[in-house]
């Protein structure tokens, strides 16, 4: 290319859900700029084939074994396709990749994030998982091969668009603030919050997104797996670490610097932007996206979060700050509460209950390693849905 600007070679991991949909959205924007060469899903057998037929990738992965004839049956034959956990690693470990994207839900991005860091790639990282259970055994990895962390999570990747280029780092930096929808029950009276169903936490007021980030969002708990992936993806403490109700959603975060003069990153409600600007990055490039009308928006509001009725900020803090296998305690607790809600076993505020109850039960260790933090995770499960039990019988 005569502007001297180079094509970024893609593996995405996790292509047929929300993220996945939106980065192959980007690359159609920039085809000079993005080229997708691997491909991975969970599952979904019939929307991976089409998008390997539509980008040309020549690597394709299923995480499920089952799936595998049914996807050799839809592909050319000079597709490879790769199967299972194995898979995922030899898809982020592709010699022709610059850049390993991760958007699988749950902790089965973990291995192939770390390998494609050991294998000297970028990683653009849209799962909170990796971060909040890993990210001292990932960032350390990644200062040791020499590599980038590019978030992808809106609220970071405005952090890090304010942050970017600035020469003085941590030291200049007095606080990070991540804006926060304060999802629907932002005005809901305390007493009220116990009796919440299923369908209302499912309602979003401004991102359509997955069950699982729905239901956080509604609880908070999104805003807190942020609170610890900050801390590791920022190198800032957490007590430097805040968040702001901002119902519009256009602020996506910000940071705050010793002098007092705060810089913000503003866009419409799209995971375009931050997926589009961790994929050129360090380079801006004019694609598809629409820029704010101002005058359209009248207003913006914020507000403090309602830390006593949403504990989900404080037992955030508390993980990050014990830091070890805490946060991936943490996370893991949620994960089978926000189950154990959306099948009717517990109600809305005993998801708190539950988290903060395994917490206080796990005997914090060194997250040195991935098997340790993965030791930790399956511990929390298993407490965590001891607990839901105790909790759906009282």
């Amino acid at each position: 290319m005569g502007d001297g600007m180079k094509r970024k070679r893609v593996v995405l991991l996790g292509a047929t859900g929300s993220i996945g949909c939106s980065t192959l959205e980007v690359a159609r924007q920039l085809p000079e700029r993005i080229e997708l060469v691997g491909l991975a899903a969970h599952s979904n057998v019939g929307r991976l084939a089409e998008q390997a037929r539509e980008t040309g990738a020549r690597h394709v992965a299923i995480a499920d074994p089952a799936k595998e004839a049914e996807l050799r049956s839809l592909l050319p034959a000079d597709v490879t396709v790769h199967v299972g956990a194995e898979g995922l690693v030899e898809l982020a470990t592709l010699a022709e990749a610059d850049v390993v994207l991760v958007a699988i839900v749950g902790t089965g991005g973990l291995h192939p994030a770390l390998a494609a860091i050991e294998a000297g790639k970028d990683l653009a990282v849209a799962s909170k998982e990796i971060l909040v259970m890993a990210g001292e055994v990932v960032t350390a990895a990644a200062e040791k091969h020499g590599v980038s962390i590019l978030p992808v999570d809106s609220e970071h990747n405005a952090i890090f668009q304010c942050l970017d280029g600035h020469r003085g780092g941590a030291k200049e930096v007095s606080r990070l603030i991540l804006t926060a929808s304060g999802g629907p029950f932002r005005q809901t009276p305390s007493a009220e919050l116990a009796s919440v169903s299923v369908e209302q936490a499912l309602k979003h007021p401004t991102w359509d997104m997955g069950r699982k980030i729905t239901i956080d969002s509604a609880t908070l708990f999104n805003k807190g797996l942020e609170m610890v992936e900050a801390r590791w993806l920022f190198g800032i403490g957490m007590d430097r670490i805040d968040v702001v109700v901002h119902p519009q959603s256009i602020i996506h975060s910000m940071v705050e610097f010793v002098d007092g003069s705060v810089l913000a990153q503003l866009s419409r409600t799209d995971m375009c932007f931050p997926i589009q600007y961790a994929l050129t990055w360090p380079d801006r490039v004019q694609g598809g996206l629409k820029p704010l009308d101002f005058a359209g928006l009248a207003k913006l509001d914020f507000e403090a979060p309602r830390h006593d009725d949403f504990p989900a900020l404080g037992l955030a803090r508390r993980a990050g700050l014990a830091g070890g296998t805490l946060p991936a305690v943490f996370n893991a607790a949620n994960e089978v509460a926000v189950d154990a809600f959306v099948e009717r076993r517990i109600g809305f505020t005993d998801i708190w209950k539950v988290v903060g109850g395994t917490m206080d039960a796990h005997e914090v260790r060194d997250a040195g390693s991935l098997e340790s933090v993965i030791a930790a995770d399956h511990w929390a499960r298993d407490e965590a849905a001891a607990a839901c039990q105790r909790t759906g019988k009282s």
